[in-house]
């Protein structure tokens, strides 16, 4: 059954009250996700930990995160680490690769590829809003956040994907800021990598990674385990350890507290009106920023997340004291709207700082 597209109702899935401004950061569990993390801790204490059912909702979470991205469930791995999932994308690089990122993009996207340097892979940056000008003929890999941490910067994701296209690069996505309120997911990237902790509100243990039809054929499973065959309970031993078809053989075994939680978190995610969330979170970041005297933002490129210069800290500082949850970030203060969040919230932010 549909979750009501109301954003009143939505909020009153959550424990936390007004002032939780920080969906960037971290997002807030449901009830239903807080349900499904307790249910999984009572099972265990009780001494009915069932592995053969967390993998059923392992592979659940697969299909509910494919469907939410957009992609065939056998593009998608499972992962516990943005990090680590980019780190399978950068095996793929031959020496001397250039790899074109965002400037101040986070470090879990960037950093596997820095540490290439001894195959002669180079890392290039160029500001978001000039990345898709930046690509050249020797770019192998254009790798950028589709919603900037530090900023809220949306990326101009089509046209980064077209120059990368005529240029023959390939493309790595991370969603992590992005998907949950930005109805735009993993179809037309070559990768994409998403943890699900933030605009997904589900608990941190679980990330995900896309992979085109064709290209994992051109990547090396790092951490291939017993979880990376198509029959996991199959390959448990040496002497029988085949890799899955898909993207399902970069997989890691799933963190077993977290993964019904994250299934809550998803079902609930597909049952929202995309299109009504982004409308929501967007609107309301809208809101604040003219309540600020802050520019507004470009037209289709609509962020939820709101930043302003605050080199000092004095403006998180004084969010703090009011009991705003809020965050400091590049030099930024920082602040979000997402599902549990109203136009109290902007009414806050806009008595203490104005």
């Amino acid at each position: 059954m549909r979750l009501s597209q109301h954003p009143s109702d939505w909020a009153a899935s959550f424990a936390a009250g007004p002032g939780y401004l920080s969906a960037c950061t971290a997002g807030l569990p449901s009830d239903a996700t807080v349900d499904a993390m307790q249910a999984f801790v009572a099972r265990w204490a009780g001494g009915g930990l069932d592995a053969r059912q967390l993998s059923r909702d392992a592979e659940e979470a697969r299909s509910l995160y494919a469907r939410i991205a957009g992609v065939p469930s056998d593009r998608v791995a499972l992962g516990t680490q943005v990090s680590q999932l980019v780190s399978v994308v950068a095996s793929g690089l031959p020496d001397g690769a250039e790899v074109l990122c965002a400037a101040g993009d986070f470090a879990s996207l960037t950093h596997p590829f820095e540490q290439l340097r001894h195959r002669g892979v180079a890392v290039r940056y160029a500001p978001v809003a000039e990345l898709a000008d930046a690509i050249g003929p020797r770019t192998a890999l254009v790798a950028f956040s589709l919603v900037q941490s530090a900023s809220g910067e949306v990326a101009d994701a089509d046209a980064i994907r077209d120059a990368a296209a005529q240029a023959g690069a390939r493309t790595l996505v991370d969603l992590t800021q992005s998907l949950g309120w930005l109805p735009r997911g993993a179809k037309g990237f070559d990768f994409t990598v998403c943890h699900a902790y933030k605009w997904l509100c589900a608990p941190r243990g679980t990330a995900f990674l896309t992979v085109r039809t064709g290209l994992e054929e051109t990547l090396h499973p790092l951490a291939a385990g017993w979880y990376s065959a198509d029959d996991v309970w199959s390959s448990c031993y040496a002497g029988h350890t085949p890799l899955a078809a898909g993207a399902g053989r970069f997989d890691l075994s799933p963190v077993w507290p977290v993964i019904g939680g994250t299934v809550a978190a998803l079902r609930e995610c597909l049952d929202r009106d995309p299109a009504a969330v982004h409308a929501h979170a967007t609107g309301l970041a809208a809101a604040a920023r003219a309540r600020l005297g802050l520019p507004e933002a470009l037209p289709g490129r609509e962020s939820a997340i709101v930043t302003w210069a605050d080199p000092e800290g004095s403006d998180l500082a004084a969010l703090t004291a009011a009991g705003v949850t809020a965050s400091g970030r590049a030099g930024n203060a920082r602040i979000a709207f997402h599902l549990w969040n109203t136009e109290e919230d902007v009414d806050l932010v806009g008595r203490t700082l104005r």
